[in-house]
């Protein structure tokens, strides 16, 4: 019986499906099934598949009669799996050898961890290491100002996962949902090594779906902060939001009122005790003060309530400090 199943989703992929293929099935650890799902391709991608199936038994394909999207398509697989570890992959992608044997090691020796990243490297366009958080803590933390582990990255327990799925209403940004949630469930880790070469496109992305991610990822951040009693009727619920996540460009008096909320969001936390409370404090101390740095405008009256009542003023560093007079008093 296999050990571990890998899904992989893939909807007119031939351009780089092989390659992906071939860096499961060359892995240093073999005892997996490999579920691609087939998400209504017009290419030949079926055709792909299909060599592989006859080339290799531990291949296999879920073939979809509609394009349903990447959330869908993998909760199928997920459904379809029947092995307690699964390991995502996608169909642009390439895995490092060691990947499985290294992520399936480290979930069989850490009990607590439900979820293992790691580390990717882009490659396509540019070459670049992203080095997520590799502590759980905060990498919890982190979710509330972005994904923190790379979805393609990901093998879990099926056990931990329980009910959750990808959100199949959302178009862009499934993965950052699903994952924020998670790990109010379970502990999460990247293992600290890039196992993963993720493939750049040069493609831009559009305005529409640019501001699709922004809808998506602040529903996803607000939803977080549900976890210390911000409900999403709060009528200052923007500031919240924006007291975790940098704001670029707000005016003095929605700062004022960004830091009130961070205030607010420190207090909260120490009682309920949801995040570790040093790592959440300096996260928002960083964040308000990028905040602060990055104004719309300045003036007197916004420098003394910083200085005096924020309690934000000692986190400035000096020369950043001194910028901040400059433009308060002499702008």
């Amino acid at each position: 019986m296999p050990e571990l199943t890998v899904i992989m989703p893939v909807y007119n992929g031939e351009l780089f499906l092989e390659e992906a293929i071939e860096s499961i099935l060359g892995q240093t650890f073999s005892n997996f099934s490999l579920i691609i799902v087939n998400d209504n391709s017009t290419d030949t991608t079926q055709k792909i598949i299909d060599k592989y199936i006859s080339l290799d038994k531990r291949v296999q394909s879920i073939t979809n009669n509609t394009n349903f999207g990447p959330a869908k398509s993998r909760n199928l697989a997920i459904d379809a799996a029947d092995t307690e570890f699964i390991a995502l992959m996608d169909a642009d992608d390439r895995a490092v050898a060691t990947r499985l044997e290294k992520q399936l090691d480290y979930l069989k020796t850490h009990l607590e961890v439900g979820v293992c990243g790691s580390w990717f490297t882009f490659f396509g366009k540019e070459n670049k290491v992203v080095k997520h958080d590799t502590d759980h803590d905060r990498i919890k933390v982190g979710f509330l100002r972005s994904c923190t582990i790379g979805n393609p990255t990901v093998m879990l327990r099926k056990s931990s996962l329980g009910n959750l799925r990808f959100d199949e209403s959302m178009k862009i940004a499934e993965d950052y949902s699903l994952w924020s949630q998670l790990i109010a469930n379970t502990k999460f880790h990247n293992i600290p090594e890039s196992l993963l070469f993720y493939r750049w496109h040069s493609d831009n992305m559009s305005q529409t779906k640019i501001e699709n991610l922004e809808t998506s990822e602040f529903s996803i951040k607000a939803k977080q902060l549900e976890n210390l009693g911000i409900h999403p009727n709060n009528p200052d619920l923007e500031y919240y939001v924006h007291a975790v996540s940098l704001k670029r460009n707000q005016p003095t008096e929605s700062i004022i009122k960004t830091i009130k909320a961070a205030n607010k969001l420190k207090e909260s936390n120490k009682e309920i005790q949801y995040y570790n409370q040093t790592i959440f404090e300096n996260h928002i101390d960083k964040t308000i003060v990028r905040t602060i740095r990055n104004a719309k405008n300045n003036n007197r009256d916004f420098y003394k309530y910083v200085k005096k009542e924020s309690g934000f003023f000692s986190k400035i560093p000096k020369l950043d400090a001194a910028i901040f007079f400059l433009k308060s008093f002499f702008n």
